[in-house]
């Protein structure tokens, strides 16, 4: 599906894809604003997402994950970074409006992994005692609902700016009155 005049950006991906520090990249650059959902959670609910795993779970995180992107969705003129598991539940690509340019940044289990041992943010999903096979085995599992967005965005060596100016020329391509030119 082509795009024709985009009113949002949505970027999926895996945790350590840059959905968060592109997503803020690339709304300055467009002068819109920037939702990170997993920080939303974060500020509704007074807990961490790894609090929130732990008590009240999962579940709950994923029905708040879901109430916080369709807010943002009914939103113009921003960008939202979701979180690693949002594409994963069947029926969430079904659930954009077509005015949203969808971005899937692909990241290697490796350099995630890297790049998330590099943050203060504790990953749930990623508390065991082998991170690494742990990142494969869900990237693996996820990759087909990632692959739903309309386009992808390699990461790995790529800077935040890089990722950003890429991502700019999809939407200037989809948006060519988009004032871009």
């Amino acid at each position: 599906m082509k795009v024709s005049l985009a009113h949002r950006v949505l970027l999926v991906g895996f945790m350590g894809s840059g959905k968060s520090a592109v997503g803020r990249e690339l709304a300055e650059q467009l002068g819109w604003r920037f939702e990170d959902i997993d920080e939303a959670i974060s500020r509704d609910t007074g807990m961490s997402i790894s609090e929130i795993f732990q008590d009240p779970g999962e579940s709950f995180f994923r029905l708040e994950e879901h109430r916080k992107t369709r807010e943002a969705l009914n939103q113009d003129e921003v960008v939202i970074a979701t979180g690693g598991g949002w594409a994963v539940v069947p029926g969430r690509f079904d659930e954009i409006p077509d005015s949203t340019l969808t971005i899937w940044l692909a990241v290697s289990p490796e350099e995630a992994i890297r790049r998330v041992a590099d943050s203060e943010n504790t990953r749930p999903l990623l508390s065991c005692s082998n991170p690494l096979e742990k990142a494969r085995n869900l990237l693996k599992e996820r990759s087909d609902s990632y692959s739903q967005a309309e386009h992808k965005v390699d990461t790995d060596g790529f800077s935040v700016e890089d990722v950003s100016v890429r991502i700019l020329e999809i939407l200037q391509a989809n948006n060519p009155r988009n004032g871009m030119e």
